[in-house]
């Protein structure tokens, strides 16, 4: 599948404008698989990518702890690009951070601007690939008929303290104009990632998904797999989630895999963090003094 090992030069011309769809996935401590929306990510040359920071997000210190990652990168010609690297190292300066402060989205921007760069070695690539939009059409009808066999038992959705995803994330994931991508680990210890366009929340605790358009690729994942599904919107609108995946499951009579979303995660800056579990507010006691 992925036997490409270097990029030419229509590849490197295809990463280079700002305006795509960037995205790194990353595994944390505990082994699970998570999702970083990096719009910077750059290839510098045949057999390396870049990622250009400008704000810090869970997913910049994974890599650095667990060098093994999986990208996707998705253009506005609606082409796809996806493959694996390891990350190698940092820096705050030189031709790579140069070239990226003189973007016009950092160049100009008052607040921030591309304050270090993350250097990966290329592992393999596909593409370009064309996104199967027939399939995926046909999967997202599939998938709203399925969904509302497959609600969660004995929660009452009108209860806040039900909830795993806010009102704002389950409709995020309802969007039809919403993307989804589905990231897991696989065997040899790199993530991966496919896109999960036909992904729908059943509820605020369960999404659910037909696995026709990508089912050779998702019949890979077994069942209980903890995989990461990240939505986002063209606003920039985004929201982080995980959980177990199920079997494939008939939902009247339509087959659909589902994933109980046991963790929630706020990837949209100035503010990222954990929103479900929710994280108890502890009092300040120590203050700095200027």
């Amino acid at each position: 599948m992925y036997n490409q090992k270097e990029f030419d030069e229509t590849t490197i011309n295809a990463f280079a404008p700002a305006e795509k769809i960037g995205l790194v996935a990353s595994i944390n401590p505990e082994g699970l698989p998570h999702i970083t929306l990096i719009t910077s990510i750059a290839a510098s040359g045949p057999k390396q990518l870049t990622l250009g920071e400008f704000c810090k997000g869970r997913g910049k210190s994974h890599i650095q702890e667990n060098s093994k990652t999986a990208f996707l990168v998705l253009t506005m010609d609606r082409k796809m690009w996806r493959g694996h690297a390891r990350w190698t190292h940092l820096r705050g300066e030189g031709p790579e951070y140069e070239r990226y402060n003189q973007l016009p989205m950092f160049r100009y921007n008052a607040y921030f601007g591309i304050n270090t760069v993350h250097y990966l070695d290329l592992v393999d690539f596909r593409g370009p690939d064309r996104l199967p939009l027939v399939k995926i059409i046909f999967s997202i009808l599939m998938t709203k008929i399925a969904k509302y066999g497959t609600v969660t038992p004995s929660k009452d959705p009108a209860r806040d303290q039900d909830r795993v995803l806010t009102p704002f994330g389950e409709t995020l994931f309802n969007r039809l104009d919403a993307l989804k991508f589905m990231a897991w680990v696989r065997e040899d210890g790199f993530p991966e990632i496919i896109p999960l366009l036909e992904c729908q929340a059943a509820d605020s605790r369960r999404l659910v998904f037909s696995p026709w358009a990508w089912g050779d690729e998702i019949r890979k994942i077994a069942p209980d797999q903890t995989v990461a599904v990240f939505g986002l919107t063209m606003k920039m609108e985004d929201v982080l989630v995980r959980g177990k995946l199920s079997t494939i499951k008939r939902s009247r009579g339509i087959a659909a895999r589902s994933v109980d979303i046991d963790w929630v995660y706020n990837s949209m800056p100035p503010c990222h963090g954990q929103i479900y579990p929710p994280i108890p507010l502890t009092p300040v006691t120590e203050f700095e003094t200027l």
